[in-house]
């Protein structure tokens, strides 16, 4: 089951560091760039994941998951729905047993249970943004 207590929500967004935002977007204004904009001014390493950028928000841009050579605390997923499972397969090919967490609007129950048979936790359908000034603001 996707998690979906405060307590555990606030302590993945406590321990975590690295963040991976698949689908981060350079345009201002939207969701996919806003709120990387916030976790990086809330102190997170913010690793932007998007074939068609090379630097957003500062930050060196990678094509996929698998390009990218530093540890990751959670994969952040802004692409609808259909893609996740290509995503999560992405994220449990790596070694760091980073958390899946899917922005709000954006669920798959499939993926979510992949996710957690493969020891990941998951969170589906909520603002990272929203949930970390709410939990921890």
């Amino acid at each position: 089951m996707p998690i979906t207590d405060d307590e555990a929500i606030a302590e993945l967004l406590e321990t975590s560091e690295t963040i991976a935002v698949v689908g981060c977007s350079s345009t201002p204004g939207k969701a996919a760039h806003d709120i990387p904009k916030y976790l990086l001014a809330a102190g997170y390493d913010v690793i932007p994941v998007n074939p068609f950028g090379e630097n957003i928000l500062d930050q060196d841009t990678y094509d996929s998951l698998g390009d990218v050579h530093d540890r990751i605390d959670i994969v952040d997923v802004f692409r609808p729905s259909e893609e996740v499972p290509e995503i999560v397969e992405a994220a449990l090919d790596r070694e760091d047993d980073a958390a899946i967490w899917l922005q709000e609007g954006i669920t798959h129950d499939e993926s979510a249970e992949r996710a957690e048979d493969g020891g990941r936790q998951f969170v589906q359908d909520r603002c990272m943004k929203v949930e970390h000034q709410r939990l921890l603001g």
